[in-house]
């Protein structure tokens, strides 16, 4: 598999993606912590890739994408963006109900989070 096929196979398997530096735990850089803040006070499970343990999905995924930074957001196959869309997102309150109907899109059979 190629790398291409990898990162579409990524974005295809998680409803809600976080491509970062570093981790959830350990952001690498400060608009990753900040996108991560937004995610997680979201209050959803998502999934990420560290593109610093990942050289070959950095060198790649901006093509891919057409958007040259990092971080990037994925939610339900389609970029969202970067660090300061993520945040005036989440601050205009547009983010919580897209990755809550995304979280609950990916897990038919549970029951709805209220």
């Amino acid at each position: 598999m190629d790398i291409i096929d990898t990162i579409k196979d990524q974005i295809g398997n998680n409803a809600i993606l976080l491509y970062m530096k570093g981790s959830p735990n350990q952001p690498q850089c400060g608009f990753s912590a900040r996108s991560v803040e937004a995610l997680i006070a979201c209050g959803e499970r998502f999934a990420y890739v560290d593109i610093l343990a990942n050289p070959d999905i950095r060198a790649s995924l901006p093509e891919y994408a057409q958007w040259p930074t990092f971080p990037q957001l994925w939610v339900e196959g389609e970029l969202i963006g970067g660090c300061d869309i993520i945040v005036e997102m989440f601050e205009s309150g547009e983010l919580q109900p897209l990755i809550k109907k995304a979280s609950a899109a990916a897990q038919p059979d549970a029951a709805p989070s209220e």
